[in-house]
Parts: C-alpha cells; structure tokens; sequence
C-alpha cells in the first residue's frame, strides 16, 4: 500500500471518528494549573510537563482528536529515571512510567539518548508530536500505532515507530545495569506499565517527544 495513502487514511478516519472530542485548549490549561495547585502540590518540574503538554496541544489543534491527556516523553532525563509523563489538563496532574529510548539514538548504551533520528534503519527516537492511534496485535504483543505530526517525525509510519511493552523496560535491568535496554526507535514502556498506554493514551491523543529539561 502507498505510504502517504495509508497517513492520509489513517489521519483522515480519525479525524471524522473524533471531531468533536478535543477541548478549548486554552481553559484546559488554566483549569490544570488550578486543579493542580488545588488538589496536591506539584513540583516545578511537573508544571513544566503540565506547560508544555497544554502547549503542544494549542499549536497541534484539531490534528489530535482528544485533549484530555498528553504523554511527555522527556529525553533529557536517563532511562533509569520515570521520563514518559501522562499530563492530565483536566485534573492538573502528572504520573510518570519508565520509557526506554532507540539504540541509534544510544550507540553506546549509556543510559542517556544522545541524538533523534527519524531516518529509516536508524533505530533512533525521534523528537516531535505524535498522534496515538489504534491497537494492533505485533512483535512486542499489543501496540499502539502512532503518526509522525512534525517536520522531525513525519517517518513514523514507514518506519513502523509505535508504543508498545518490552521485558527490557523494568526496575530489575536499572537494578542490575544500571539503565533499561533500547528499543529499536519506538517508544516501550514496562509490561506492568503498558496497559496503562492503552486505557489512557491511545485513541486519538498526543505524545510529545523531546528534551523538556532537568527533574
């Protein structure tokens, strides 16, 4: 099947499936920071997740079909630190999972992505916004299929970039290595933490990746 047929197809099914969900972004970002102060003290790292989830959701508008939550996946903290954010604009809250990076992104395996990638066979993460979209049965088990919305990530669907779980994203690997294992680009999270992802995150939503800043 052509690529760009299949984007558009996809882009373009959910869009009519979803018209209609997505909030004003703008009271959902004044609603979070109020219902967040409101509700149990956020730390100024986690109202800068909150910042920039309500953010991206303004300069994407209706390209994503639900507003409710964002995934912040935060490539400037080492994947033995919790760095994919689930940013609830309605409640003002943020929780946080393990996320393993791509192996080019980590030719070394330090623990730390070095560079983004979205050239195919780089087995790189790429940076920029993502629509989460339906469930598929694949290699890791049940996947969540992702569409590139940026210039930096507009590879996605060729490269078959997706969320999924992986038994090298765990406490054990941090416990005895010190660091999670890599994925080959896509973004993995536990198996315990996955299901997480597909009540939550998938079906229409925003998954922003990039260096966001310190813990």
């Amino acid at each position: 099947m052509d690529r760009a047929f299949a984007r558009r197809t996809v882009l373009k099914g959910g869009l009519a499936a979803g018209l209609g969900l997505t909030l004003p972004v703008r009271a959902l970002a004044q609603d979070a920071l109020a219902t967040g102060a409101s509700a149990s003290p956020l730390t100024p790292y986690e109202r800068r997740v909150l910042d920039v989830a309500a953010a991206q959701v303004q300069r994407v508008g209706d390209k994503v079909w639900r507003s409710d939550l964002v995934g912040i996946a935060d490539f400037a903290q080492p994947s033995w630190k919790p760095r994919l954010h689930f940013a609830n604009l309605e409640a003002g809250t943020v929780r946080s999972f393990l996320l393993a990076h791509g192996k080019g992104s980590d030719p070394q395996h330090s623990g730390w992505l070095q560079s983004f990638s979205k050239v195919p066979g780089s087995e790189a993460t790429s940076r920029g916004a993502y629509l989460t979209c339906e469930w598929y049965k694949g290699k890791y088990g049940t996947s969540i299929r992702l569409v590139g919305l940026d210039s930096d990530n507009s590879t996605a669907l060729e490269r078959a970039i997706v969320m999924h779980p992986a038994w090298y994203v765990d406490q054990a690997m941090i416990e005895k290595w010190g660091k999670l294992g890599r994925s080959e680009g896509c973004f993995a999270m536990s198996n315990e933490s996955f299901n997480e992802a597909l009540w939550h995150l998938s079906g229409g939503r925003l998954l922003f990746s990039d260096r966001i800043g310190e813990a």
